[in-house]
């Protein structure tokens, strides 16, 4: 059983010199734990302090930020081509106007063994749960437009369904929230922002974009064979809470599936969000990888026999 930590750092050379982009309040790979990191973000540690200081987190967690993007690209940004050896985004890609920019630009800075370590929001048990699944078509377009923010439609899109489940803006698959939604903007507050975005130049934050885990896998296989990128697959992990990972490289395999089972398990992927059986036995599986996690980390006598039974349980439940 792994961490999201461990997930994300699985593929990266740990001895090499990578970059992790907007980790905020919550670094994967710390300047502080050894790790040769440089950090992108969209303001300096100062500014992001300031900005976080009223919300619930470790503000010393913040790191100095070494590049302060202003919507140039990474090679730009850093002065280097071909150089880095990994690049973590951890709910990072979803929010970049140009998808397929996004990782153009993370490849031009990385060597040609350089990995592309992501985790990604599962629409299906996050804030954007009422929302679309993203496509080709769309995210083709926006790269030929060369966006650089969002557009108003999708930050209408974005506020209009922005929800919360019992209070919850990410629930995965957590059978004992109640089936209680709210809609946190109001059509007055998203007016205000519509109209800004109307009449500014400057970006405006959302989620540009809403997967499942096989719709990016097949968005990801698509534009490898249409000749957009030159990422493949490295490596998947399923969704865990709201989230899945999945690392990218030029020298990745790819999924290992045909496009027919990339689109089946899509459909299956939206069909096992809404089904209540099939939640209430993902949930049930959760709470027991949780469990599982939490004795893993016991010492002491009995560290192996707990660690035993965690395991055992995690096996039932699934």
């Amino acid at each position: 059983m792994m961490t999201r930590e461990e997930k994300l750092l699985l593929n990266i050379n740990k001895e090499g010199i990578g970059i992790e982009v907007g980790p905020s309040h919550a670094p994967i790979a710390p300047k502080r734990s050894g790790y040769n990191v440089r950090v992108i973000d969209h303001a300096s540690r100062e500014d992001l302090k300031e900005k976080f200081k009223d919300e619930n987190v470790n503000l010393e967690n913040i790191e100095e930020v070494d590049f302060v993007w202003t919507g140039e690209s990474y090679a730009e940004l850093t002065g280097k081509t071909h150089y880095y050896d990994w690049i973590i985004a951890s709910h990072v890609i979803e929010h970049t106007p140009n998808l397929i920019g996004f990782i153009n630009s993370c490849d031009a800075i990385l060597n040609d063994t350089g990995v592309l370590s992501l985790a990604v929001p599962d629409v299906r048990f996050c804030f954007d749960h009422f929302r679309p699944i993203s496509g080709l078509s769309s995210v083709m377009d926006a790269h030929f437009e060369n966006r650089t923010i969002n557009t108003t439609g999708s930050i209408a899109e974005f506020k209009l369904n922005h929800v919360m489940k019992d209070g919850y803006p990410g629930w995965g698959e957590n059978v004992f929230v109640k089936e209680e939604y709210t809609f946190p903007f109001s059509k007055e507050r998203v007016l205000e922002i519509l109209e800004q975005s109307r009449n500014s130049k400057e970006y405006i934050d959302c989620h540009a974009w809403c997967f499942t885990p096989h719709s990016f896998r097949l968005l990801i296989h698509d534009l490898y064979e249409l000749g957009f990128i030159r990422m493949k697959e490295i490596a998947f992990f399923p969704s865990v809470g709201c989230e899945f990972f999945i690392a990218l490289g030029r020298n990745g395999q790819g999924s290992g599936l045909s496009r027919l089972e990339m689109l089946q398990a899509v459909n299956l992927e939206i069909l096992n969000g809404n089904d209540p059986n099939i939640l209430f036995r993902n949930g049930v599986a959760r709470i027991l990888e949780k469990m599982y996690y939490k004795f893993r980390n016991l010492g002491g006598r009995k560290k192996r026999q707990v660690q035993n039974a965690a395991s055992r349980l995690l096996a039932f439940g699934k």
